[in-house]
């Protein structure tokens, strides 16, 4: 996201109102922002902890959504639109479906 400090509120709003649509459309199911950091924390397999400083060449994601569309093309509408609301490209990813994740315990 590149725009000017004073275009926040603008890029807040128009992300809030296409949040807001999805909603309405009955495709959003969970989203939102994610602090700017100067170290990232990685866990490995044991439990243990690597901090290592953010780069330049580390792509860092600005935040996120998760829909449920019925398509590929849907997803690339949504993502057009989010991408205008926020000034900057979307990548656009799968979420494998897990059936044990759906089945109450």
């Amino acid at each position: 996201m590149t725009f000017p400090q004073e275009d926040l509120a603008e890029v807040a709003n128009a992300a809030h109102a296409v949040m807001r649509d999805a909603q309405n459309a009955g495709v959003w199911i969970f989203g939102g922002g994610l602090h700017s950091a100067e170290f990232l924390d990685v866990v490995n397999e044991l439990g243990v902890v690597n901090t290592h400083p953010v780069t330049s060449t580390h792509h860092l994601i600005g935040g996120f959504s998760i829909l449920n569309v019925a398509s590929r093309n849907e997803v690339i509408e949504w993502s057009g639109k989010i991408a205008a609301a926020c000034r900057c490209p979307q990548t656009v990813r799968e979420i494998m479906d897990d059936p044990e994740a759906h089945t109450p315990r």
